[in-house]
């Protein structure tokens, strides 16, 4: 797993950070009922058939309030970091609760010959509309009514970071909520007032683990964004990720005027809405911006290419940075930018052109 995956992933490994995601995310009636003074973590290591490892989801149980003290419910958070969507996601799902399943029943972890629930949550991030397929049952082909009985149902709770409503949103208390805000940002002055927030929100002594947490995302996957190609000190707590901000935020805005890019995402803004794309698509509005710029601003698109990729693929190889920069034909860039939507992953893009 990546730097940048593992900094997602450590947030998450917080009780805080889950019980703030279901409270604030998750409307459904059942969730009213949760005791969350029992959140406990469990592994989240199985094996499949053919010896592969399933070392990237993270498992937590939880007790509903009256229950009796051997009865559970499984929150299963699967973190999909990629801005491609899984049309085959529901299948995913299926499969890995059927591995818990088996790993509780290889345990003896199930009372009275019953399996626990089972919550399965798809958490999103990506630049795209998540329209895959949320029921593997209607992934199936259609069947008479007599072996329609046969098909597997599993739905799956999806929660797409960039269609979270503003109305969601305004919750002063939830943590995860400060996430989404600071995932969406696009200007570098928008993210200083989010830190602020998110160190006001998580101020008691209690929150210090979840505030190293959100440090390390922080500085490993936000700032990233603004400085790709630099290695950032390493930040201890939100008061020095506030401090680096100030510092070098009027070099990050310099930069981003200078090369036209602010001018260049309200643009493309205009010209998504115009094609009839949602406003909210992040690779809407940056190939917008990529269509409208002019021939002398290839530095200024090789860079808004550099920061899409790290959205998508997280902290990028030398390799591969010095092979975009090294470009001096503005197609090729466009090229690039066009096989990175929907690239399954970096590699792909490369390989293309």
């Amino acid at each position: 797993m990546s730097t940048h995956d593992n900094a997602y992933k450590h947030l998450f490994s917080h009780p805080q950070a889950v019980r703030d995601l279901l409270r604030g995310f998750v409307e459904e009636d059942w969730v009213a009922l949760l005791n969350f003074d029992t959140l406990e973590k469990v592994s989240g290591s199985y094996v499949t058939d053919d010896l592969r490892d399933r070392e990237d989801d993270i498992i937590w149980r939880i007790r509903m309030n009256g229950a009796e003290a051997d009865e559970w419910l499984y929150v299963y958070l699967l973190l999909e970091f990629q801005s491609s969507v899984d049309n085959f996601m529901a299948v995913r799902i299926l499969t890995y609760i059927g591995l818990l399943y088996q790993d509780l029943i290889k345990t003896k972890k199930i009372k009275g010959g019953k399996l626990p629930p089972v919550f399965p949550l798809v958490l999103y991030n990506g630049m795209r509309v998540w329209n895959a397929e949320r029921e593997v049952e209607n992934l199936i082909e259609t069947v008479p009514t007599s072996l329609a009985a046969y098909r597997p149902r599993l739905r799956y709770f999806l929660l797409d970071e960039g269609r979270v409503s503003e109305e969601s949103l305004n919750q002063p208390d939830n943590a995860i909520a400060r996430l989404v805000e600071i995932e969406r940002l696009l200007n570098p002055e928008d993210l200083a007032p989010l830190i602020e927030k998110l160190k006001n929100q998580l101020n008691a002594p209690q929150n210090t683990e979840l505030r190293r947490a959100f440090t390390v995302w922080i500085n490993r996957v936000v700032l990233k964004r603004f400085e790709p190609l630099n290695d950032l000190p390493e930040l201890h707590d939100l008061p020095e990720v506030q401090e680096m901000i100030e510092e070098r935020i009027d070099a990050w805005k310099h930069n981003l005027v200078q090369q036209g890019v602010l001018q260049g995402i309200r643009q493309g803004i205009q010209q998504g809405v115009q094609q009839g794309i949602q406003q909210g698509e992040y690779a809407g509005i940056l190939k917008g911006k990529l269509e409208g710029k002019q021939e002398g601003q290839l530095e200024g698109q090789t860079q808004l290419l550099l920061r899409f990729l790290m959205r998508r693929f997280g902290v990028l190889p030398p390799a591969v940075v010095m092979q975009i920069n090294a470009a001096t034909d503005l197609a090729q860039i466009e090229a690039w930018f066009d096989a990175a939507i929907d690239a399954p992953h970096l590699g792909s893009v490369f390989r293309l052109h």
